[in-house]
């Protein structure tokens, strides 16, 4: 394992930490007081240009954004591609980590701190569908302009604008008082996780094929 992927580890296992010990408190019915000091943050910034902002990158994870957008993406990967394993790759994968967003929502039974139809924020709150649906999303849809471009520069510079994109539409969740930071950490660990096995599993049958 060189360096790098040591930190990866290193970084992973902590947040997975502190996952399983939100998870058990949240059980239990307590609220982790990394939420209650974040309710707080975000009671500094209402009425400012900062919820505004996040008031409008939320909408680029709501469902009535994503469903459509992921849509013509699977349209338009697979006319890039000329291949339907990467389009139907990103269509399953993004909604794969839905259903199992839905799946341990309804599992943990968690209530928002507050709800909102205007925010795309009912039903069940822990983990943030925004946070984990989006770094598949995003995660997904960066991972395929990367394999089309020819310099290190332009898929970093790809790779950074959607990782930017993923964590601003999953921070708004709780400055926006419809999520709990746990919520949308907890989602973006799952998601991650989503996303490996996505891209782990896409590879695979990319090798399969090219064996044939």
């Amino acid at each position: 394992m060189n360096k790098r992927n040591y930190i990866y580890f290193i970084l992973l296992a902590v947040m997975l930490f502190f996952v399983v010990r939100w998870f058990i408190t949240i059980i239990s019915g307590d609220i982790p007081k990394v939420d209650k000091w974040m309710q707080e943050v975000a009671t500094a910034f209402s009425d400012t240009f900062v919820y505004t902002f996040l008031r409008w990158m939320t909408e680029l994870g709501s469902e009535h954004f994503v469903i459509p957008f992921v849509i013509v993406m699977v349209f338009v990967i697979g006319f890039i591609f000329r291949d339907w394993v990467p389009a139907l790759t990103f269509g399953l994968g993004v909604l794969g980590a839905h259903i199992l967003n839905m799946v341990i929502k309804n599992f943990v039974e968690r209530e928002r701190p507050s709800i909102s139809v205007v925010l795309n924020a009912e039903g069940f709150s822990y983990p943030s569908g925004h946070a984990m649906v989006s770094i598949v999303c995003y995660g997904l849809l960066a991972f395929f302009i990367s394999k089309k471009l020819s310099t290190m520069k332009a898929k970093f510079m790809v790779q950074c604008f959607f990782a930017l994109l993923v964590f601003l539409i999953g921070i708004s969740r709780p400055f926006l008082n419809v999520h709990y930071l746990t919520d949308v950490v907890t989602g973006y660990v799952l998601g991650y996780f989503c996303f490996i096995g996505i891209i782990y599993l896409y590879e695979s049958i990319q090798r399969k094929r090219q064996r044939k």
